[in-house]
């Protein structure tokens, strides 16, 4: 697991970049058309798509349901900070950006655990109430207080909790449900969790060797049903439409009749209280 040491620092031996994996958030990258990845990424994505050839409208697909999601969220919801694991390299859009749209005050801090997500999101910092965490999923305590966490949010008060499209890089074996239970716990009443992850429910091979490709890189994706990503909201309630596959919740305009079947559900829950 990463995290940033007392000094804040990400220079040492544990924070360098490791080019010998892919990372999931190079691939993502790469999916995307950006350019912060390196060949071995781009070598397990190619092979990624040719095994799932929709990825690339699904990652999109997934960004946009991320976007209406945060703009529900700060419009509807009145929320004004934000923390987003898993955030991944910038991608415009970026979350800051989006939330401050509807409302310039929104603080926002990202955390990932790819010291070149790090690296590339430091221009971030010259955004007002903005902060980049290197941190890790995994280790939810280490995240909930590190300081500069601890600086831009306020646990006392309502915030958005985003983990997009990272939760399926979570092994059963690493406890994915209490890595949630931590996270959720942490929120006070009125908070928001919008979560996506990967499934093999919609197509018929259940995508089990796409997902293969990832078993060489520095973490599996771990597709999962229905059933088991609701459990990762817990007793939060789920607004409408509730869990569903990204292009169904709230879409700005009905799909396409070619358009792909996108293997990745989203939702967005609130913590009643």
């Amino acid at each position: 697991m990463t995290s940033l040491g007392s000094d804040g620092r990400s220079d040492s031996p544990a924070h360098r970049i490791d080019t010998s994996k892919p990372h999931p958030a190079r691939m993502y990258d790469y999916f995307l058309g950006g350019k912060d990845h390196y060949e071995v990424d781009q070598a397990a994505a190619e092979e990624f798509m040719k095994r799932a050839p929709e990825v690339r409208e699904g990652v999109l697909a997934n960004r946009r349901f991320m976007r209406r999601a945060v703009e529900h969220a700060v419009a509807e919801g009145g929320i004004r900070q934000i923390l987003d694991i898993g955030t991944g390299l910038p991608t415009e859009p970026n979350v800051h950006q989006i939330a401050r749209a509807v409302a310039p005050d929104t603080r926002v801090v990202y955390v990932d655990n790819d010291p070149i997500v790090s690296t590339h999101s430091m221009a971030l910092l010259d955004e007002p109430d903005t902060a980049v965490v290197l941190a890790d999923l995994r280790d939810p305590r280490a995240i909930l207080d590190h300081p500069e966490v601890r600086r831009l949010i306020d646990f006392d008060e309502p915030l958005a909790l985003l983990l997009v499209a990272v939760v399926h890089f979570v092994s059963d074996a690493q406890d994915p449900d209490g890595i949630l239970a931590t996270l959720r716990d942490a929120l006070p009443a009125g908070s928001y969790l919008v979560l996506s992850h990967a499934t093999g429910d919609v197509h018929e091979d259940h995508r089990e060797d796409a997902a293969a490709v990832y078993d060489k890189a520095s973490a599996s994706m771990n597709l999962r049903p229905h059933a088991r990503v609701l459990d990762f909201f817990g007793d939060f309630p789920l607004i409408e439409p509730g869990l569903v596959r990204v292009t169904d919740w709230r879409p700005e305009e009905p799909p396409r009749p070619d358009a792909p079947q996108i293997g990745i559900y989203g939702g967005v829950g609130r913590k009643d209280g």
